[in-house]
This record gives structure tokens, sequence and C-alpha cells, in this order.
């Protein structure tokens, strides 16, 4: 039976709903006045100063972004690297096996992934004194494990749709493999490895259960704090500074979208004047 637009389009409204009121009604509340957390007190902006005077907060964020900048960027790295290599090089030893430890963690729960990241670093400091603590180190190392994984799905799928013809012409009038790299296929995908750094980016600053795995003293992030806050009742506070969270990441997704909409742009002109020339 064939559905309606108005039918498709009203469910696609209840689910939007479900999802954005709740935040909206997290950012409204953010300014209430009054301590109990769903109770309006009133206008008032003391709990986003307050988050600037609390020391705890200001170090977990620090922490938490300089964990989430570290761990992205080199994701990234790795990711782009396992991407381009699942999709041009279809036929090596192993490659079976490469593709599902690359699948793996997308389906492996987040609690074994933690249990057995603290299990290594346990055997690791038996065997070789390192690491001496855990805290940002081995918080990065957890991130990067996990989230090289999505920056792989994302150019693995790009470098699919990518057209290879253009690297071949490339190579026949001369070029060697790694100018072809350089100037034709990191440019080509450079709107998926955006993505896949700022998706590995919003996975490690908002990381709860591994986190709580590879931390140790002295050394919790943001999302830990908010969550040992939480446990004891929702307060304004945690509302404000979900709000600076929200607003952070939606910062973040604007600029890169125009950023990926101008590259387009540019790659489709340089492509027309390209095909100009050549008439």
């Amino acid at each position: 039976m064939k559905r309606s637009p108005t039918f498709l389009i009203t469910v696609m409204c209840f689910g939007f709903a479900f999802f954005y009121i709740p935040i909206l009604s997290m950012i409204v509340y953010s300014f209430n006045a009054s301590r109990l957390a769903t109770v309006w007190g009133g206008f008032s902006t003391k709990w986003y100063v307050s988050l600037v005077s609390n020391d705890a907060v200001v170090n977990a964020l620090f922490l938490s972004l300089k964990i989430a900048l570290v761990s992205a960027t080199f994701a990234t790295i790795l990711g782009t690297m396992a991407g381009i290599t699942l999709a041009r090089f279809t036929k090596f030893r192993g490659r079976t096996l490469f593709s599902g430890l690359v699948v793996a963690p997308l389906i492996m729960p987040e609690v074994i992934t933690g249990i057995s990241m603290l299990v290594f670093f346990i055997l690791m400091a038996d065997w070789v004194g390192w690491p001496g603590q855990r805290g940002f180190t081995t918080i990065t190392l957890a991130h990067i494990t996990f989230s090289m994984v999505f920056v792989t799905t994302i150019i693995q799928a790009r470098m699919i749709q990518s057209d290879r013809a253009i690297e071949e012409a490339a190579m026949d009038l001369g070029s060697r493999p790694w100018q072809v790299m350089f100037d034709i296929t990191l440019p080509v995908i450079s709107p998926a490895i955006l993505s896949g750094w700022l998706l590995a980016f919003t996975i490690s600053l908002d990381d709860v259960v591994i986190s709580s795995f590879v931390t140790g003293p002295g050394s919790t992030t943001l999302p830990l704090l908010i969550w040992s806050k939480v446990k004891l009742g929702v307060t304004p506070d945690i509302n404000a500074l979900a709000t600076l969270m929200v607003l952070t990441v939606g910062i973040g997704v604007f600029a890169a979208g125009m950023i990926m909409s101008r590259t387009e742009r540019r790659r489709q002109l340089d492509a027309q004047m390209a095909f100009r020339s050549d008439d």
C-alpha cells in the first residue's frame, strides 16, 4: 500500500520533534534562576557564570578537547590510510582478516571494548612498566582505536564512489603514485576526510563508557564529570554545560558544511573550466 507524502512528512516531523524538543527544553531551562532543574524560577544566566569559575568543569573541558583533537587527528590519518587500502587494493593477502578487524569495533559493545582496553593497559604496565598511570595517554589511545573505524568506513565509501579513471590518466601522463595521491586522490576525498574528522572528534568528546575504564585519578573528562553529577540529580548548571556542548557541536557542523559546500563548488568550477579548455 502506497503511503501519501502527508503521512510520511507527519511521521518525520514527529520523529524530529521527539529528538529536538528535549534538547530545546534543556536549553531553555539552562537559563532557569531556580536551583531545581524542572521548576522555572525566572530568567537568569548565573549558571553559565558559575561554570566559568568552576575549576573542575574547566579542567575537564580542556582535557576533553585536547583528547578529542589529538585522537580525531590520528584516527583520521589512520582511517584514511585504511580506507584507501580497502578501496583501491581489492586483492592482497589477509584482506578478509583486515576488513573483519575494521568492521568488528562497529558491532562490538562498548563495555567489551572498554574492558579489553583496561586489561591491555594493566598487562602492559606489568610487563614493560608502561603506562605508569592511566590518564590522557590511555584515553587518547582508546579513542583512536575505536573512532578510526568510523573514519575508515567513510573514506572507503567515498573512494568507491570516486572516478578511478582520473588517477589512471594522471599516471599515464607521468605522475608518480605519491603525486597522484596528494594532487588528485586526497583533494577529491577531502570532504569525506573532514566529515570523518568531525565524527571522530564528536565520538571522542561525548564518550563515557570506554573512557570510564581507561581513565585514572585526576583525569576526569567532561562527559564523565557530567555523568557523575547526573547521578546526584540534574541541576541547572548541567543544563548550561550541555547547552554549551550542543552550541559547540552545532557551530562545528555548520562551519564544516560551509567548507565542504565551498570545496564542492570549487571542484565543479575547476571541472567545467577543464572541460571548456579541452573543447
